[in-house]
């Protein structure tokens, strides 16, 4: 089934008061396999941070590496959510809606990104992650780019962040 607009989609994320929410940020490409480190992780964020919702976008190596770890850990701790939060609707959601239905339990496409250009959309969306998260974890491990500036946001915020990599 087609279908044309974002808001039509039956499995569309809406934040709860009660959501606890982690956020990923990482670098686009990653060259070594952190499967263990990001486990270890998500474990560590739902045992001692009560985190109950994960938020992953789809810009590289480190969200996908995320979004596959969260869905591993589903099978222990099955009440968990993964939400691909995304910067705007694109056909490719209908496209491969079967996929997106299987790998997410909720697609989230922020309402305040209606009227930001394509180009500004990520940026702002990294920005929206952070100030509904409660905990962010992220494989930084230079001084700029996008993930950096999500994160250096973070930590302005006070919000707690678990660095898989390495930065100064």
């Amino acid at each position: 089934m087609f279908y044309g607009r974002a808001s039509a989609l039956p499995f569309l994320f809406s934040k709860s008061d009660m959501d606890k929410i982690c956020s990923f940020f990482g670098h686009r490409d990653i060259y070594l396999n952190l499967s263990s480190e990001l486990k270890n992780s998500i474990e560590k964020a739902i045992t001692e941070f009560g985190i109950t919702t994960f938020y992953v976008g789809e810009n590289g190596d480190f969200d996908r590496m995320a979004a596959g770890a969260v869905r591993s850990i589903k099978r222990r701790y099955p009440n968990i959510k993964l939400i691909l939060v995304l910067p705007y609707f694109t056909n490719r959601i209908n496209e491969y809606k079967e996929i997106y239905e299987s790998d997410f339990d909720s697609i989230y496409i922020p309402s305040e990104l209606a009227d930001v250009h394509p180009k500004g959309a990520i940026t702002k969306r990294n920005k929206i992650m952070v100030d509904e998260s409660d905990l962010v974890i992220c494989y930084i491990t230079r001084e700029h780019g996008g993930a950096y500036t999500s994160v250096k946001y973070a930590k302005k915020k006070n919000l707690t962040t678990i660095n898989l990599g390495y930065t100064k």
